[in-house]
């Protein structure tokens, strides 16, 4: 036990010394989230149906905290930790938990996302809600192991005797403005690949609520991961009740019949940049989805709007080669052929590491995208 606490205790040392430097890019992560937003694409917020009851001004890590809250407070056995979660983490996503609901359910741990997962696994199986947070997903791959051989496989090696299902994994992922190669990546399509591991992606805070409500309360393990600069830069009016996103589910975002755009977080909003933008200078039709979550995802709808269009662009942040978009276009070929019009195209991130000063030109943009669909429809 001596060599244990001695262990932690140099964990937590260095993590504490982290402190002051975690809260300067987090400082210096929201005065550029909104100039980066302003240069690269718009966001549009989505209207709350009058069915979902009273509203309030959130942005999406404020609805994020909402979405927790609720969990602790309806789920006693509920219970949030990482990295900096006790005084509300770098981004501030679990800000006022710890006082409200006590420090033994919401509690900081040492800097080891191995640790992280692996407690959370062994909470989970023993039947508690379990929402572990890691503080970016770019140090997800420490936990590699416990996500991939144990969380995704513990129901189906015990025969469902035992599972860990209520495991959330939350985690910021995406870019940023200036996150580099080590604050920047998108690694959805790592965890997309492994059977019994559901992965999530929101685009706004309407949907970051209602789909970590889902998340929380699925009886499987779930990845949630959060477009960072999304955090304070997109606001809606989010219902204040408690309520689920469907997951698994795709989200036909913007109707079109010429041409369909399929994204995912912050990439439905420059999609819905580029829509607008094919229809006032090409004259084009486009309907836009949002995939919402990625594994296990939504082949239907996707599959029902490429048959009425004929054609595909499907874009993410994420390195081309092995990203999801080459699964979506696999599975879209096999199953539309003979309705597609021209090749499927994907605009992704490039097959290098995240450049810093060159982000602009890594990323997907809407004029990228558009120079594409040109070339699709003149094919």
């Amino acid at each position: 036990m001596a060599s244990i606490r001695c262990v932690f205790g140099r964990f937590s040392g260095h993590f504490l010394r982290r402190k002051d430097s975690l809260f300067k890019v987090s400082r210096d992560i929201n005065r550029i989230e909104s100039r980066r937003n302003a240069a690269g694409f718009i966001i549009v917020p989505d209207t709350p149906s009058e069915a979902d009851g009273e509203t309030t001004k959130m942005n999406l890590f404020q609805s994020i905290t909402n979405a927790m809250d609720i969990a602790l407070g309806e789920d006693q056995s509920a219970v949030i930790f990482g990295e900096d979660v006790n005084f509300g983490g770098v981004f501030r996503c679990t800000v006022g938990l710890a006082d409200k609901h006590g420090k033994d359910r919401v509690f900081n741990t040492p800097l080891c996302e191995q640790g992280i997962v692996g407690f959370g696994i062994g909470m989970a199986a023993l039947g508690a809600t379990a929402i572990a947070e890691i503080q970016f997903a770019d140090y997800i791959h420490p936990a590699f192991d416990q996500i991939v051989n144990e969380a995704s496989k513990f129901r189906y090696r015990s025969g469902n005797l035992f599972n860990c299902g209520g495991l959330t994994i939350r985690t910021p992922s995406g870019a940023v403005g200036h996150g580099a190669m080590y604050h920047s990546q998108s690694p959805e399509a790592y965890y997309a690949h492994v059977p019994g591991v559901k992965v999530v992606i929101p685009r706004s805070p309407i949907q970051a609520k209602g789909l970590l409500l889902a998340c929380i309360r699925d009886r499987n393990p779930c990845i949630f991961f959060e477009p960072k600069v999304l955090y304070r830069a997109a606001v809606e009016q989010v219902p204040v009740k408690a309520y689920e996103i469907p997951l698994s589910k795709a989200e036909v975002v913007v109707e079109g019949s010429d041409l369909t755009l399929v994204a995912w977080g912050t990439q439905v909003h420059v999609m819905r940049d580029v829509a607008q933008m094919a229809q006032d200078k090409l004259g084009l039709s486009c309907e836009l989805i949002d995939l919402r979550t990625i594994m296990p995802w939504d082949e239907q709808t996707i599959i029902e709007s490429v048959n009425k269009t004929g054609r595909l662009l499907i874009a993410h942040e994420a390195p081309i080669t092995g990203g999801f978009a080459g699964e979506i276009a696999s599975t879209v070929q096999s199953e539309c052929f003979l309705h597609l019009e021209c090749p499927i195209q994907r605009v992704c991130g490039y097959d290098t590491p995240f450049p810093h000063i060159f982000e602009p030109y890594y990323l997907p943009d809407k004029w990228r995208c558009i120079e594409t669909i040109k070339k699709m429809v003149n094919y």
